[in-house]
């Protein structure tokens, strides 16, 4: 019985515990492409419950709640564990960096220390075979969804970010990453049901909120983040003459505040701008220098006008 007992709790922990997983496969032989069928659901099951749209009902409170869930996470995602983790565009305070940690691992993307290792690693190889979500070294199926569903790729490399690493919080929420994205839906489910009794006329409910809220904004936010790994290396307008398929894409840019201009980013990735001319929209950008202004980050880097016009693809 303890045999069964044993093994079955190891499981069920693994799902909030990323370090049992991880030591688990850094002691066995894995091969890249290994899809994790058990730690894929809940992925699964998130993508599912977008059938619970039509249950709900639509409220304009509701639809506020989705634009705003959308947008402060796709935020904490591009502004912070892209350009800030990943690429210390700027600086900032560690409590500001723990905050935004834990808003960007509500986006369920993992924590900010294993997001900004396979980012680094994938500006290392970028579009080789060692490039972990290529599309062109892959596929474009494989690059948009299929590369962070394996064994191989749910471990962190560490080496890649040492300097995050030291950070006991951030280690933590990365250990965790899970329990942030349950108490968002817990958080929610009950800010609609305290509306729904104490301001019946915003017509919400917890169902609503968490349906709108959470997971058709986390199911948008997901695929709109995704576009940046597959379809802004395939197709859109190549400026710079990088390595790499990089491409600069306005709808991507659009939907994910700015990281579109992936090939402007590729040229020069330390830049806190990623729409290099003011015509690129950024939204992700024009929020950063506001919270430099009232000085919750400051240092920002941006590309010199020497950079932005070397390097240039001939017409």
């Amino acid at each position: 019985m303890i045999k069964i007992i044993k093994p079955s709790l190891k499981f069920i922990l693994g799902w909030f515990d990323n370090q049992i997983v991880e030591n688990k496969y850094l002691n066995i032989d894995l091969h890249g492409k290994e899809i994790d069928w058990a730690r894929v659901i809940p992925y699964i099951i998130i993508h599912l419950s977008i059938v619970s749209i039509f249950f709900v009902d639509f409220s304009l409170t509701a639809f506020w709640f989705f634009i705003g869930m959308y947008s402060i996470r796709m935020f904490a995602i591009t502004g912070f564990y892209h350009r800030y983790f990943s690429h210390k565009a700027f600086k900032t305070s560690r409590f500001i960096q723990f905050i935004f940690a834990i808003i960007g691992a509500s986006a369920v993307q993992r924590g900010p220390i294993w997001w900004a290792a396979h980012h680094r690693e994938h500006h290392m190889h970028s579009d080789t075979i060692h490039d972990k979500h290529s599309p062109k070294a892959h596929s474009f199926f494989w690059s948009h969804t299929g590369w962070f569903l394996t064994k191989a790729n749910f471990i962190t490399h560490t080496r890649l970010v040492k300097e995050l690493s030291r950070f006991p919080e951030l280690r933590l929420i990365d250990r965790f990453d899970i329990v942030i994205p349950i108490l968002t839906c817990i958080g929610l489910f009950y800010t609609g049901e305290y509306l729904n009794n104490s301001y019946p006329n915003l017509d919400t409910n917890g169902l609503q909120l968490l349906s709108w809220g959470f997971v058709l904004s986390t199911i948008l936010l997901y695929h709109s983040t995704f576009l940046v790994n597959s379809v802004a290396h395939l197709w859109g307008k190549k400026r710079y003459n990088t390595k790499d398929s990089s491409r600069n894409n306005f709808i991507v840019a659009i939907l994910t505040f700015g990281e579109g201009w992936h090939n402007n980013h590729h040229h020069y990735p330390g830049s806190a701008s990623q729409g290099f001319y003011w015509w690129e929209i950024d939204i992700t950008y024009y929020l950063l220098k506001l919270l430099n202004v009232i000085g919750i980050i400051w240092g920002i880097r941006t590309v010199s006008s020497n950079i932005r016009e070397s390097n240039k693809i001939k017409s």
